[in-house]
């Protein structure tokens, strides 16, 4: 099971280069198992039993699988987790033409490392909005080839750089595409029609606008001598909805479980498909249209956060708590801070805690140091918002937020045997 749930993370993130592509992985996954679309502009006919899903944005999904009994009685089941990952964006005007080179101007999405995107073999995906025969009309590209590059400047040239210097992201990253002659003008959109005709056969008669980000080509893999590692790009946080897609595919029992997998939660999740926005609270408001059975529904439920967590560092160990510094390949880690940055109580922790005790699913504890800031997650932002009861947990990584991040190669099978067992589990605390 470990080896097979690897290679489909490894596939799965291959796929996956943008968070509309990952969404685009999930859908093809669950419409293989059964799944139907849900159309939100359009009126819903669900069954006990039956399987859906609702994408919002191309970035964004919901899985449901509705229980044979009402969910009034049981609750939801609810894992939670987000498709985007801190990546370069492609700028609306970013061709730049200096010394003979064709360069584009991006923005940093989210808190990126940015010293490892330098001399990475980088290629282009996105979403892109054309014209056609008087029709706007959107598809997605991935050039997949390594088509740009991002060099460092030489040590001779930057004689202080491994004391440490500042990016600059206006003038140091934009990465190298071509050469060109003195004269010749590069039109990005363009190369971007050229790219719908290659990737689709279409042909758009203008290239109105795009969301395109630089990904590193380098396949995932597993390493390390005993192969106890996986390294790769977005396994914050694709690696968490990968996990609770596996989980809700084996899920058989009779209890109503949603996979919620929402756009934007690296700038703060505030917009129309993000954790921050109303997608998921108007989905289960459509399931439950009844007010008072909604409400009633909610307080039944609970909401498992999955978003990776930060493993101990054997070179850094001293940026973690003593008490709390979780390993790698020890199993998932259940988040806490007391000042609500995530949204587990004792309760919650108490009820994962017991999961991953009668899974024999070993389990930690992360709590950052008291004179450390605390990052978050969808986890507050879902409790808020929906007024359902939530655990904060996630797999300890290294390198979070780097152009390559690494996870425990046994860490994957202990989160989706732990969230299989919350979906079938039969009575909520």
């Amino acid at each position: 099971m470990r080896d097979a749930l690897n290679a489909g993370l490894i596939e799965f993130l291959k796929a996956s280069p943008t968070p509309f592509h990952a969404t685009a992985s999930l859908v093809q996954r669950l419409e293989a198992a059964g799944y139907q679309r849900l159309d939100e502009r359009e009126s819903w006919a669900t069954v006990p039993g039956g399987r859906y899903y609702v994408t919002r944005n191309d970035s964004s999904i919901i899985a449901v699988k509705l229980g044979k009994q009402s969910p009034l009685i049981g609750g939801i089941r609810m894992v939670g987790a987000h498709t985007d990952s801190p990546c370069l964006r492609v700028k609306p005007q970013p061709e730049l033409q200096r010394q003979g080179f064709l360069q584009l101007g991006v923005e940093v999405y989210g808190g990126a490392l940015l010293a490892p995107w330098f001399d990475r073999d980088l290629s282009l995906a996105g979403r892109v909005t054309f014209r056609r025969d008087g029709k706007v009309e959107s598809a997605l590209v991935d050039f997949k080839l390594p088509i740009a590059i991002i060099p460092n400047l030489a040590i001779h040239l930057n004689r202080t750089a491994n004391e440490g210097w500042q990016i600059n992201p206006q003038n140091e990253l934009p990465p190298i595409l071509a050469q060109v002659a003195g004269d010749e003008r590069i039109d990005f959109r363009a190369l971007l029609t050229e790219q719908l005709a290659r990737e689709h056969e279409l042909n758009a008669d203008v290239v109105l606008d795009y969301e395109l980000s630089f990904y590193d080509t380098q396949s995932a893999a597993l390493i390390g001598l005993n192969g106890d590692f996986i390294a790769g790009a977005r396994l914050d946080n694709l690696l968490s909805c990968y996990a609770g897609l596996q989980a809700l595919l084996s899920a058989d029992s009779d209890e109503t479980c949603v996979l919620v997998c929402t756009d934007h939660e690296e700038v703060g999740s505030c917009s129309a498909c993000g954790a921050d926005g109303p997608m998921l609270e108007q989905t289960l408001q459509r399931l439950l249209p009844d007010g008072d059975d909604y409400v009633r529904t909610i307080q039944r439920s609970l909401m498992v956060s999955a978003d990776n967590a930060h493993g101990v560092h054997p070179n850094y160990a001293d940026k973690h708590d003593g008490n709390h510094g979780p390993k790698l390949n020890a199993g998932p880690v259940i988040k806490v801070n007391n000042n609500q940055r995530y949204a587990t109580n004792s309760e919650t922790a108490g009820f994962f805690r017991h999961l991953c005790m009668a899974e024999e699913v070993p389990v930690q504890s992360f709590v950052v140091r008291s004179d450390m800031g605390c990052g978050s997650t969808i986890g507050p932002i879902t409790a808020s918002h929906l007024g359902v009861r939530t655990v904060d947990i996630g797999l300890p990584t290294f390198a979070m937020h780097s152009i390559r991040e690494l996870c425990g190669s046994h860490d994957l099978a202990h989160l989706v045997k732990v969230l299989g067992a919350f979906y079938r589990s039969r009575e909520l605390p």
